[in-house]
Formats: structure tokens, C-alpha cells, sequence
């Protein structure tokens, strides 16, 4: 993971596939920058896949940023994250981000 920030927000770039393996190194990480920034974005880009231990994190995250007054987001995810954040009901909540076309170095 890599990580920069931008105008308050704080962007975490992940590589690899987010599975149970190495779910709670994410969930820590980002549960470090959540009270430090307005906005949390995780760029997926590198991400290969999924599973639902790591579905499980990012709602875990996002509600914690949410009681944190925090914004989380995900950007460039691929299309089989796409496919099961749509299964679960759950690509609405983190759709504006990409929709939005946000794009970051």
C-alpha cells in the first residue's frame, strides 16, 4: 500500500488481491488515516481480486469513516469487483467516486 494526500483527502493505493489473507493489514491501515482526513479513497487499480473477507473490510471501513465524519471511497476497481459490489447491492454507495471519472497519478 502506498499512500499520499491531496487537497484533505488521504488516497491508499493497494496492490495484490484483497482476500482474507491480508484483509486486516488494510483494515488497519486505513482505520490509521481515517481520523486525519475528511476523505479516504481507495484506489483499486492494482487489486486483483476479492473476496468476501475483503468485501467485509471495506463496509467495515466505510462505517467507520462514516461514525468518523469521513468520507471512503473506492476508484479504479476492476470489473470482477465491480460485479460483486452489484451482487451485494452495494456499488451504489461506492459508485460516485468512479463515475465522477476522479483519476489520480
Amino acid at each position: 500500500m502506498q499512500t499520499f494526500a491531496r487537497d484533505g483527502e488521504t488516497v491508499i493505493q493497494c496492490t495484490g488481491a484483497l482476500i482474507s489473507a491480508n484483509a486486516a493489514a488494510l483494515k488497519n491501515y486505513v482505520k490509521d488515516a481515517i481520523p486525519h482526513a475528511r476523505r479516504v479513497v481507495l484506489d483499486l487499480k492494482e487489486v486483483s481480486r476479492m473476496d468476501s473477507v475483503g468485501l467485509g473490510t471495506i463496509v467495515g471501513l466505510y462505517v467507520s469513516a462514516r461514525k468518523a465524519k469521513c468520507e471512503l471511497a473506492l476508484m479504479n476497481y476492476n470489473k470482477s469487483i465491480k460485479e460483486l459490489l452489484g451482487i451485494t447491492n452495494l456499488l451504489s454507495v461506492f459508485e460516485d467516486c468512479a463515475r465522477s471519472g476522479v483519476r489520480f497519478p
